[in-house]
């Protein structure tokens, strides 16, 4: 079975979104679709390949166990050759983000994604991006530069346009990171074009573009971002700088608000408390009714 097949068949597939172990951290937010895992099945006459069947144990064991799954991939690595061992270092990577072991987790990747056959782009550019992504939480940025700029390439030669959607919007992050930021944002054009549904692509946009003090521009952006994702406390939060710079007080203070309401425990809900305590106190209230 091929690395595809281990990985990406329809017919034994799930989507994983890699979501962060409060107790351990590891990353925020990493899309769907970087990552695809096989799926416990009890149909007997579709079981799983070996390799997927170990994938599959070793993911599982990442929930409850990060560092039982890092320990279990590292053994599987070291005694796999071919597609078996980038599966192993499929999972050491994502153990190693979990553990915020940054350094291991870029190497997993890299190590995956280099050992992922030429004919398997989309794989590649999956492991490139996810690598990338990890350097550049990590403070790399000039490392995920590099790697974001190959994994784009690879998901170009791969003709997925989510894959080039999501490298591309790490690609920017990185370049803004570099001081690029007009390179960072034909990136996010880029991908606000070839995903116009994913609503992070339009918050960095809209962000960068308040930065280069476009700010027509960035309410426009902003405003596409909060339309898909109504909730996210992120996207509040940047409305109201966008309001405020625009110098519509009252605009800035319900996005704030609407921030402290829709997630009240969250670090932005503390950043727009922040920011509502430097606004001007709003307009009093004046009665029009007639003494009784």
């Amino acid at each position: 079975m091929t690395l595809s097949a281990a990985l990406l068949a329809p017919a034994i597939l799930v989507a994983l979104q890699v979501g962060p172990n409060p107790n351990v951290g590891g990353l925020q937010g990493v899309p769907d679709e970087l990552f695809d895992r096989p799926a416990r099945t009890t149909e007997k006459s579709a079981p799983l390949d070996p390799g997927s069947q170990w994938l599959s144990d070793c993911l599982d064991l990442l929930a409850q166990d990060p560092s039982r799954a890092h320990t279990m991939a590292q053994l599987q690595r070291n005694a796999s050759t071919g597609s078996d061992r980038v599966l192993a270092n499929h999972c050491l990577g994502l153990a190693a983000s979990e553990l915020t072991l940054w350094d291991d987790a870029v190497t997993a990747f890299i190590a995956a994604r280099d050992e992922t056959p030429v004919e398997e782009p989309r794989l590649r550019a999956r492991f490139g991006t996810m690598a990338g992504l990890i350097a550049l939480e990590s403070g790399d940025s000039a490392n995920a530069l590099l790697i974001l700029t190959l994994a784009k390439r690879e998901a170009q030669a791969a003709a997925s346009a989510p894959l080039q959607a999501i490298a591309a919007t790490q690609l920017a992050r990185a370049m803004v990171a570099n001081g690029q930021s007009e390179l960072a944002l034909f990136e996010l054009e880029t991908a606000t074009r070839l995903q116009p549904d994913a609503a992070e692509s339009w918050l960095l946009l809209g962000t960068l573009l308040r930065r280069l003090e476009r700010l027509d521009e960035a309410q426009t952006a902003i405003e596409r971002a909060g339309t898909l994702d109504p909730t996210d406390p992120e996207i509040g939060l940047e409305a109201g700088v966008i309001a405020v710079l625009s110098g519509r007080e009252e605009a800035a203070r319900a996005s704030w608000q609407s921030v402290i309401a829709v997630a009240p425990e969250s670090p932005a809900a503390l950043t727009a408390q922040d920011y509502l305590a430097q606004l001007a106190p709003p307009p009093a209230i004046t009665s029009t009714q007639e003494p009784s």
